[in-house]
């Protein structure tokens, strides 16, 4: 039997919210764990009852702003920031919590995840955002990227 670990584990469940990805430069998707259960979920698309980029165009596109920058100048939410709004939505502590994402935390998904109490993160790829590494170093949280086992 070829059984995932939990890192594996719970980083397939976050590569199976970014399918739910609405954005049309990224996909991300995001799971927040504790004690081994979900607490949550999140992917990174619009708010709810927003048009979606595909239909309305990428504002980031449009104003040619390069990956990593100016992330203010976008109308969706990051999959960390929705899967942190979901826990508070339905009352979920994640304090303690491990965020699995398949990308790299910007700086401002980073300040989210530092006052929410997250202690670890676990992501399967990186993201060009220095000041959001720093942050999350200074703070004390380190980013550990998922090697994963090559199946047999």
């Amino acid at each position: 039997m070829d059984r995932p670990d939990w890192d594996e584990y719970f980083m397939e469940m976050a590569e199976v919210a970014e399918k739910r990805s609405t954005c049309i430069r990224r996909t991300v998707g995001a799971i927040i764990v504790k004690d081994n259960r979900i607490m949550a979920t999140g992917y990174n698309g619009v708010p709810t009852g927003i048009e979606h980029c595909e239909r309305r165009g990428c504002l980031r596109e449009q104003l040619k702003v390069p990956s990593g920058q100016r992330h203010e100048l976008c109308r969706g939410l990051h999959a960390e920031q929705n899967a942190i709004i979901q826990a508070a939505h339905l009352g979920q502590s994640i304090a303690g919590g491990t965020l699995y994402c398949t990308n790299q935390p910007c700086a401002i998904c980073a300040k989210m995840i530092i006052n929410a109490g997250i202690k670890r993160i676990v992501i399967k790829e990186g993201y060009p955002d220095e000041l959001a590494l720093e942050m999350l170093k200074e703070s004390g949280l380190k980013i550990e990227v998922l090697k994963r086992m090559e199946k047999k």
